[in-house]
């Protein structure tokens, strides 16, 4: 137990766990090892040299979902700013590492000293930056057109996978890619919405997810943005999920959410789903989260339940709710 404790620094994970990696790795032969934690520099290098095999963090896997799932020229550029503050980071010890020898996901460095490599780490994320700003400001032209032609903007969000592309296209008949794997959408789709009477404009955005970073908020914040100038939000919650991991997604969501600076007032909680637990159980699980402003919906099914009310509350009469 005392060299299983000992060894924690080193590896993230104990002596005992490294043997049992290792006899997993002999049988199954693994392309890449996948850590649901955070990993220092120095513990990948390790365990990647013990394991002979590509180590990826809980940071590094997300950031290549991202980049896989990334479609849009913009979202592309928050996938590189995202990498590029995560290889800033770890630069100065992944240098030293890399001259120990090429181990898996330690090699491509070449003759960069630390300093250099951080420099140029720095400028490659100033000139992504600059793009990003250009992208925002012509975001905000956007914005003052809608309001100029007083459309309102609706916003859905919530915690990846809950179902709000599928929602999306539920609302506004689209077609748009649906999937039960993570952050299929990382950039905003906008499209004509009517409820109660009134016409607003949607916007589908990326996927929350617990521990996610604030370099990673802050490099899709041009994004997420939209969620802080929308009239109200719609937060796509996943009803269908076992109770304790229901409430870590709803914190995870509410975080965020407040982190970016959009008040509780202008939040509709969609309970997605229902069609598996029964409009009766999804509402108990609301009342148990200390939800109050929710309606329950399948968007799968397209059963979207009276939204129209509770958005329409949310947004405020006529021409209040602008953002």
């Amino acid at each position: 137990m005392r060299q299983d404790y000992l060894d924690r620094p080193k590896y993230g994970v104990g002596e005992q766990t490294v043997r049992r990696l290792e006899e997993s790795a002999g049988r199954l032969d693994p392309d890449v090892i996948v850590y649901d934690e955070v990993l220092r520099p120095s513990q990948n290098y390790n365990l990647a040299s013990r394991l002979r095999r590509n180590v990826l963090d809980r940071e590094s896997l997300i950031l290549e979902i991202f980049e896989g799932r990334a479609s849009s020229a913009e979202s592309k550029l928050q996938v590189r700013l995202g990498k590029m503050r995560y290889e800033l980071a770890r630069a100065r010890e992944k240098v030293r590492l890399s001259k120990m020898g090429e181990q898996p996901g330690f090699m491509g460095i070449g003759k960069f000293e630390a300093d250099a490599y951080r420099d140029d780490i720095r400028h490659r994320m100033q000139a992504v930056s600059r793009k990003l700003a250009k992208a925002g400001k012509q975001r905000e032209l956007h914005r003052q057109s809608r309001r100029r032609q007083g459309f309102r903007t609706v916003s859905l969000a919530g915690y990846t996978s809950a179902g709000k592309t599928t929602l999306f296209n539920a609302l506004t008949g689209e077609s748009r890619p649906e999937s039960p794997g993570l952050f299929t959408t990382l950039s905003t789709t906008m499209r004509r919405l009517s409820l109660g009477g009134e016409t607003f404009l949607v916007s589908d955005t990326v996927g929350f997810i617990s521990g996610l970073p604030a370099y990673m908020v802050d490099a899709f914040r041009s994004t997420l943005e939209e969620l802080v100038h929308s009239a109200a939000v719609i937060v796509v919650v996943d009803a269908s999920d076992p109770p304790e991991l229901l409430r870590k997604k709803f914190r995870s969501c509410s975080r965020t959410l407040g982190s970016l600076g959009v008040e509780e007032g202008r939040l509709v909680y969609a309970l997605n789903k229902c069609d598996l637990t029964g409009r009766a159980e999804a509402l108990e699980r609301a009342r148990e989260l200390g939800i109050e402003s929710c309606v329950p919906v399948s968007a799968r099914s397209g059963d979207v339940g009276d939204l129209a009310g509770p958005v329409l509350g949310a947004a405020g009469p006529g021409g209040q709710g602008w953002r």
